[in-house]
């Protein structure tokens, strides 16, 4: 068994907090949506919560997206390379058909490229699009009484409340999706237990002489070299 170190400690720090702030988001905009929005009072505890948890999210999201940079971790693992485009094939017939014949996944994570072509897309989009997206038409949604005027000035609360919607459905899906994949590691919680130690457990894959099947690739390809 080898340990890969995959998540940083900032990294790991912001997606809990993240996720408690998306599940509170998750949670209150279900309740405000229920008894419907013209009916919600300006003190009600979930509206409050909405906009408090909507303004972490969006601290959370400009973290993100500044230590993304300064880190390169946004080149590094959001990026899609030529490779990517050839392995989503392979990727998703891996998670539709060949995860349910106990086989491997094609992919293998490493500290330099630790998502998978499929996992690309999908943070990428939510965290790229749909994120932003959320927390634009929440902002506008919200109690800034410059930006509210000029929302019922063109007469577009209708769009922007649909849109807000749909992100909501949309990180809904993604949260339900994320913590099924989430148990598909070595172990049901060894993806969990990742992004809390940072490191994820593989299997050492060895010759029958105790060489890492690793090394031996690598020695050849530089006698080919």
């Amino acid at each position: 068994m080898k340990r890969v170190y995959l998540h940083t400690l900032p990294l790991r720090i912001w997606h809990w907090a993240n996720a408690l702030v998306v599940i509170l988001l998750i949670i209150t905009g279900i309740q405000i949506r229920l008894p419907g929005i013209a009916s919600v009072r300006p003190q009600d505890p979930a509206l409050l919560i909405h906009k408090y948890a909507g303004w972490a999210m969006t601290a959370s999201w400009v973290f993100w997206f500044i230590y993304g940079l300064v880190s390169n971790n946004l080149r590094r693992h959001y990026l899609f390379r030529r490779r990517d485009f050839k392995g989503i094939f392979t990727q998703a017939k891996f998670y539709l058909i060949s995860i349910f014949r106990g086989e491997e996944n094609p992919f293998r994570p490493t500290p330099d490229d630790k998502f998978n072509p499929l996992q690309k897309l999908a943070y990428g989009t939510i965290m790229g699009i749909f994120a932003p997206v959320l927390i634009i038409t929440g902002i506008l949604f919200s109690d800034i009484s410059f930006l509210r005027r000029y929302v019922l000035l063109w007469d577009v609360v209708g769009l922007v409340n649909a849109v807000h919607v749909i992100g909501l459905y949309v990180f809904l899906l993604f949260v339900v999706t994320h913590l099924y994949m989430a148990t598909l590691g070595r172990t049901i919680f060894s993806h969990t237990k990742a992004m809390i130690t940072g490191f994820e457990e593989e299997f050492d894959e060895r010759r029958e002489d105790g060489t890492p099947i690793q090394d031996v690739l690598a020695c050849g390809n530089l006698q080919k070299g």
